[in-house]
């Protein structure tokens, strides 16, 4: 009885809802119970099974978990882009109550563009390196019946943070830096403001305050065009910080959801608590364990031989002495600009230490470490590695100068040969450098796997085999394996999940202190900055303009960029525990 008193009082609200004007309202996507397969020549493997979510409209939902988890997969199903190999074997897809688990392409190519968006992780795989930016962006505009003028292409990218758009639609992606072609795909995956958009890892390549633009630009779409946004994101501040709710992946499995904010404060599930603790905070553990011990942090940076006849002074390792680069720049009509990509940067880097050089996209802290690995010449200045200025090498000289300075890339799409297993991917510079023989070799490379926590069976794999995070450890490996006593670091963590985010931290502090290893660390994350490096080199627009160690100038900025830089980390306040935030 009382059962039928609430069907009908339900009953009553809902007509109610309906004569006020006002459709009830269904979720936009519904996720429920999904597994999914892939054939692989061992047979069937599932990769996703019995996950499930929910996004409303104009709901921001965040998927987490390590690579590997499914959270890609996941959001590929949505879409209609697994690879040829992988299916639906089981549960629904519901689209605004539709079921597209198997829709026909013909039923997904009318929904790609202005229902569901996407935007893809790698900017290098996915945008076709002979056309023009602007080309591309015009393309997609075209297909979904959008105005697509040049006034139009420039609108959608300066919408996603490019300045000078129009210019910038004229370039192609190589003359873009990667926090640029990452937001070129940004301006694709919007231009048709579709009512869902399906983001990985949107913001992996982006430093702090074009982040937070790229992010407001996608809040004012929920606000406005009541746009849903499924957010693929190993950055938990992000997560706790833009999400509504956060779905926690693990090895194919939902394994906890919730409001973001209660479930990234209060975890439940063992996973998603050794998530969260992995997340990289804004205290330096270099720092904690300085004031723990009751030292100043300027006396970690002593060499490990330093011994008590007196305090030992680090030698300076690299020196940047009044560094500059100009490119020319295409401007039409066979005419080109000058660009100063680097402008008069002078710093010095300790043997056996971390310096940071951290940024926007552009800043030229990228230009900086390829001149550094002689990879580009420099317009002017110089270059001092070990006491010789690197532009009198001969090549003999730039062979050997090679193993002792090793580069890690942002892109491991792009720095693995997709033709060479992974065993020959790290092999390759032993065997080029002549060291060992073929067991020796083998030998040292399951030996640099266990170190970057992969598994010995991932050398007879390939790149496109591998999660974005397992090609980033494959090319960390690489880079370990002539034992170098500089590594320079592009973004070498920026595709890592948290989790192997924080064991590849912890392996290069483990190799620094065991090595006296020297690293140059690239990258636009502050709080591994925070958490990893002694000294901090801020640039903007080219120039230097803030140099100190790392808890001077996080403590106590200088300069206004600085502390735009600060004040832009995702999440800074929100992962801090309940009675403290």
């Amino acid at each position: 009885m009382k059962g039928d008193t609430l069907n009908a009082s339900v009953e009553i609200q809902e007509a109610e809802i309906q004569e006020a004007g006002f459709a009830a309202v269904r979720p936009l996507l519904e996720i429920k119970d999904l597994a999914i397969t892939f054939a692989t020549s061992n047979g069937a493997v599932q990769a996703v099974r019995n996950a499930h979510l929910t996004i409303m409209p104009g709901e921001t939902v965040a998927i987490v978990g390590e690579s590997g988890s499914g959270k890609s997969t996941t959001a590929l199903a949505a879409i209609g882009l697994l690879p040829g190999n992988g299916r639906v074997s089981a549960g629904q897809i519901l689209f605004d109550g539709e079921d597209i688990a198997n829709a026909g392409e013909k039923r997904m190519i009318e929904l790609r563009g202005n229902s569901i968006g996407m935007v893809p992780q790698d900017p290098m795989s996915n945008l076709n390196p002979v056309w023009k930016i602007g080309d591309q962006v015009k393309e997609t505009l075209k297909a979904n019946g959008l105005p697509s003028g040049p006034d139009d292409v420039a609108t959608v990218l300066s919408q996603a943070g490019l300045p000078d758009a129009a210019r910038r639609a004229k370039q192609y992606p190589h003359e873009f830096s990667g926090g640029m072609r990452q937001r070129a795909l940004i301006a694709i995956g919007l231009s048709c403001q579709p009512r869902l958009l399906i983001a990985d890892e949107p913001t992996s390549a982006l430093d702090v305050t074009v982040q937070r633009q790229i992010l407001d630009h996608l809040d004012k779409m929920t606000t406005e065009l009541g746009t849903a946004v499924l957010l693929i994101t190993h950055d938990l501040g992000l997560a706790a910080e833009r999400a509504d709710k956060v779905v926690v992946m693990y090895r194919g499995q939902v394994v906890e959801s919730g409001p973001s904010l209660e479930l990234l404060q209060n975890p439940q599930h063992p996973y998603t608590q050794r998530l969260v603790a992995s997340a990289p905070s804004l205290a330096s553990r270099r720092i904690q364990v300085a004031k723990e011990l009751g030292v100043e942090s300027d006396e970690l940076l002593a060499p490990a031989d330093a011994t008590a006849a007196g305090p030992a002074v680090a030698e300076d390792v690299l020196q940047i002495q009044n560094l500059s680069k100009v490119f020319k720049l295409r401007s039409g009509f066979g005419k080109s600009t000058d660009f100063s990509a680097v402008d008069d940067v002078s710093f010095s880097v300790k043997r056996g230490t971390t310096t940071a050089i951290v940024g926007e996209s552009g800043s030229g802290k990228s230009t900086v470490a390829q001149m550094v690995l002689n990879l580009l010449t420099p317009t002017s200045g110089k270059i001092i590695f070990d006491g010789v200025d690197t532009s009198t090498l001969n090549s003999r000289e730039i062979f050997a100068f090679r193993r002792r300075v090793q580069p890690i890339f942002q892109d491991p799409y792009g720095s693995l040969d997709p033709m060479y297993n992974i065993f020959r991917t790290i092999e390759e510079p032993l065997r080029t450098h002549k060291i060992g023989d073929k067991a020796s070799r083998e030998k040292k490379v399951r030996e640099l796997l266990d170190q970057v926590s992969l598994p010995q069976s991932t050398m007879q794999r390939y790149p496109n085999e591998l999660s974005g995070g397992q090609r980033q450890r494959v090319a960390i490996a690489r880079a370990l394996a002539l034992d170098p006593e500089v590594i320079i670091c592009d973004e070498a963590v920026s595709a890592l999940d948290v989790l192997v985010q924080a064991q590849v931290l912890n392996l290069l502090a483990e190799l620094q202190s065991r090595l006296g290893l020297t690293y140059l660390f690239i990258t636009h994350d502050l709080a591994v900055v925070r958490q990893i490096a002694d000294h901090v080199c801020v640039m903007e627009q080219g120039k230097l303009v803030e140099t100190g160690s790392t808890d001077d100038v996080f403590d106590a900025p200088q300069q206004d960029y600085t502390k735009a830089l600060l004040n832009a980390i995702p999440g800074a306040r929100l992962m801090l525990p309940p009675e403290v935030a």
